[in-house]
């Protein structure tokens, strides 16, 4: 508050000068022939306010959970094993899926590789090596075990040739008509090939595009207009990518790529790792080795990182060797920064899961590593010989802890 001084003062001062010349003051109280006029005196204050508006506050990050599992292969024994659950001789995967709902259903957005074909009921139901093909009851109960996004782009394709394919993708264009889900990894044409699929999730889009490495020596007729995304076309991956950025919040990949029953990476993979991260991929989800790898952020030349899982290994299969049946199931969250816009990846895990049958591959269920027991691990049916008996001879907790304690980075496992 400023206040003005006192007028008063000035004016006394100009009456002395005034009477320099024979008037005469009186003190106060005196009575003199003429009245001396009253002066009024008037004090003034003006009060200024301030007001202060607070910045309103930054809008908040945009956070997205989400799962990663690796290679659906369902092969003879799984179907055996789901016809096992049904009253009627159908199929029921269920159960032998129950114990890993909670983590899917757990998740903003549940993702993995469809590696078998499921071609509508079309085609004779098999699990033979390079002749897959699984019945429309394993889409459903996907769907129903809470997975939201589907990649079929892998070397089994072509397991029942280039009409096989096509009806698979009838089957799965049905599904997403009728399910709020996503297939992407084989299309009809370029246009649509080129159509990047964008999905939207509290409020950031996410695109997804997924790569195989290889057909299983198959290839599409020179005729067919039916489009695979292929790594050796990295002008095709590197366009891609880079588009998919410019229309989404952030990107994922699925690579089908490397060398199977080995946990060790291809460095070929890694380098192509780098480039997709650079060109803007932010999680690739590697799969094809029906085994666990490493997993690492990757810096991009500007500063930022993206994350590769370079291979998640099997979710489910009947897979023989010790190293087949301790699969990965990624975890991570995609925030976007409610200032900048920029997406980072956050919050990375990774849960083993662990595929266990019985005798005669009876009983074949799923566990994450917190449900396994020693007493399982025992009564692991696994084959304990084998043509390479020095890839995988035995089994057991502390075989399974060696494969986790090689392959899942200590800061990434997530073992409770």
């Amino acid at each position: 508050m400023i206040k003005l001084r006192k007028i008063s003062a000035g004016i006394t001062a100009a009456a002395m000068l005034l009477c320099s010349g024979g008037c005469t003051l009186k003190k106060s109280g005196e009575q003199t022939g003429e009245q001396t006029p009253a002066v009024s005196t008037t004090t003034t204050e003006i009060t200024t306010t301030t007001t202060t508006t607070a910045p309103p506050p930054p809008p908040p990050d945009i956070r997205v959970s989400m799962v990663a599992a690796g290679d659906n292969l369902v092969q003879s024994y799984v179907l055996k094993a789901a016809q096992a659950e049904s009253a009627d001789g159908s199929y029921n995967f269920d159960p032998l899926y129950a114990n890993i709902k909670p983590i899917v259903q757990g998740a903003d957005v549940a993702v993995i590789n469809q590696e078998t074909l499921i071609c509508g009921g079309d085609y004779e139901i098999t699990g033979a090596k390079l002749n897959f093909n699984s019945p429309v009851e394993l889409g459903e109960d996907m769907v129903e075990l809470g997975f939201d996004v589907f990649t079929v782009a892998n070397n089994h394709m072509l397991d029942k040739r280039i009409d096989g394919l096509e009806s698979s993708m009838d089957y799965w264009d049905g599904m997403m008509e009728k399910y709020p889900i996503l297939a992407l990894g084989a299309y009809r044409n370029e246009e649509d090939q080129n159509r990047i699929r964008i999905q939207e999730v509290n409020g950031m889009t996410i695109a997804y595009l997924a790569y195989t490495e290889h057909l299983n020596g198959y290839s599409i007729p020179a005729k067919s207009q039916v489009k695979v995304g292929m790594t050796s076309d990295t002008a095709l991956m590197q366009r891609q990518i880079r588009e998919a950025k410019n229309l989404a919040d952030a990107v994922v990949v699925a690579a089908h790529w490397g060398t199977e029953d080995t946990n060790a990476t291809d460095q070929d993979v890694k380098d192509l790792a780098a480039e997709m991260i650079e060109w803007g991929a932010d999680v690739i989800l590697g799969t094809h080795p029906h085994t666990a790898q490493t997993m690492e952020y990757i810096t991009r030349k500007d500063g930022s990182e993206g994350f590769v899982y370079y291979s998640l290994g099997n979710l489910i299969s009947n897979q023989t060797d010790n190293f087949n049946v301790v699969g990965e199931i990624g975890s991570f969250e995609l925030v976007k920064n409610g200032t900048t816009g920029a997406v980072t990846v956050e919050n990375v895990g990774c849960i083993p899961v662990i595929t266990h049958y019985g005798a005669n591959y009876a009983k074949l269920r799923l566990y994450p590593y917190s449900m396994y027991t020693a007493e399982l691990a025992a009564a692991h049916a696994l084959p304990y010989t084998h043509a390479y008996p020095e890839k995988a001879k035995d089994f057991g907790m502390a075989v399974i802890d060696r494969i986790i304690e090689k392959n899942i980075p200590e800061e990434f496992r997530i073992l409770n």
